[in-house]
């Protein structure tokens, strides 16, 4: 049975920090590409980063520069290093992971595993 288990949300006031991690079982976490995505009340889920099998990157414009996402496979675990937090990427954060190379559009989708997420509450 396929989980990922996303922790590290939290209540921050803007310009702070938090570091997401997802942690994965039961799949071969090595050959998927694995995703960070965040919704917003009243708002779609948008994706916020993705690593490839290789260990490469790609950010939302939103988010680059401020948040780094990296991939343990030895532990089986997803990070995301959040700084300079602002109001507005307050929001559920959830992690995806999908099969093999990553999609070529980002969208939820693409991605059959999905985490339940943890919330992230950043105030002005």
């Amino acid at each position: 049975q396929v989980q990922l288990v996303e922790s590290g949300g939290g209540s921050v006031q803007a310009g702070g920090s938090l570091r997401l991690s997802c942690a994965a079982s039961g799949i071969t976490y090595s050959r998927y590409c694995v995703a960070w995505f965040r919704q917003a009340p009243g708002k779609e889920r948008e994706g916020v980063a993705r690593v490839y099998t290789t260990g490469s990157t790609t950010y939302a414009d939103s988010v680059r520069g401020r948040f780094t996402a990296s991939r343990d496979n030895a532990g089986n675990t997803l990070y995301l290093q959040m700084n300079n937090l602002k109001p507005e990427d307050t929001g559920m954060y959830y992690c995806a992971a999908d099969w093999g190379s990553c999609p070529s559009a980002n969208s939820p989708s693409a991605y059959i595993h999905w985490g339940q997420g943890t919330q992230v509450t950043v105030s002005s």
